[in-house]
């Protein structure tokens, strides 16, 4: 063999070897890191359907929808498919298992509406609830609400942070805004119980997070955000701590619910990884569910109904 045939074949043995270790790595790349499947089929947690066989009251219940563009549904493939309708009653093409499971199996009596604004951010569900919602003289109230969300995420960092639009932002800057999202929290359940003369209970979801709890704003093609993550924690920690304070306030676990179907939902090698479900639940917004992901948080909703409602007989 001579000099220029060996080249030749250490050429081609070196471009083998690059093309073995090139093309199974771009594969896993895509697939690990780059793709977004959503899969099919149901969502998110199981809904005992032992819970609505039989009527919990037939006493006048008032429905009312509270928040931004989660509890206004963007996202979901028609309006029977949001969260907020999906609760109130079974779309006609509804999965087997949930066929029934919704409040009006269990609430004869009800009406409902649904005040939720797609963008609108803590400030102005403060507004609408003191100018838009009448008082409720004689119905028990169900509130579902989710805000806070685009309190974080407006304007994307394409502006100076600021209240109610604080995306970039560092945490000693965000500091005394979430002191007044808590006041301002505080004040819509207190005003809201005050539309309810006769009672009511408010659901109120905490904020999901599309990256998985890793906190990598580029991984959902955003600018980088060093103290989102923990800015987005304190937010939620505000949830919690106001809601605690009132008896009939209730939050829905959204944040955990949607662990693992984020930008990082093929990482098996994470703890949020679901084995069962490792699919993509956003929708091509990012800050919204996908019908998947309405899916998964109307479920979620029911379940905290099921547990905490005064409406539903305890035995």
């Amino acid at each position: 063999m001579n000099d220029k045939t060996r080249r030749t074949k250490v050429r081609r043995i070196i471009l083998l070897v690059i093309a073995l270790i090139t093309i199974p790595g771009a594969y896993a790349y895509i697939e690990l890191v780059l793709a977004r499947p959503i899969g099919e089929g149901p969502a998110g947690p199981a809904v005992d359907a032992a819970d609505f066989k039989d009527v919990w009251t037939d006493r006048a219940v008032k429905v009312l929808g509270i928040g931004d563009s989660v509890t206004a549904g963007l996202g979901a493939k028609s309006p029977s498919h949001t969260f907020f309708n999906r609760i109130l009653k079974n779309p006609a093409d509804e999965f087997p298992a949930m066929q029934g499971v919704c409040l009006s199996a269990v609430l004869p009596n009800l009406d409902h509406e649904n005040h939720a604004i797609s963008g609108s951010e803590s400030d102005l569900h403060l507004e609408i609830i003191r100018e838009e919602i009448p008082v409720e003289e004689q119905a028990y109230g169900i509130v579902l609400m989710t805000s806070g969300g685009n309190d974080l995420i407006h304007s994307y960092g394409r502006s100076a942070p600021r209240q109610c639009a604080m995306y970039g932002a560092t945490l000693k800057q965000a500091a005394p805004w979430i002191d007044n999202f808590k006041i301002r929290l505080r004040t819509m359940f207190e005003e809201i119980d005050q539309k309810f003369p006769v009672g009511c209970e408010i659901y109120i979801g905490d904020i999901y997070d599309p990256t998985d709890g890793v906190g990598d704003a580029p991984s959902i093609f955003l600018p980088d955000w060093p103290d989102g993550l923990a800015i987005h924690a304190r937010y939620n920690e505000t949830i919690r701590s106001v809601a605690a304070e009132r008896n009939n306030v209730f939050v829905v676990p959204l944040h955990a619910t949607f662990l693992g179907h984020g930008s990082h939902c093929r990482q098996f090698w994470r703890s949020t990884y679901d084995r069962e479900d490792p699919h993509y639940w956003f929708y091509s917004n990012i800050e919204d569910p996908n019908d998947r992901g309405y899916d998964a948080i109307r479920r979620t909703f029911l379940n905290t109904i099921v547990q905490h409602s005064r409406l539903k007989p305890r035995e």
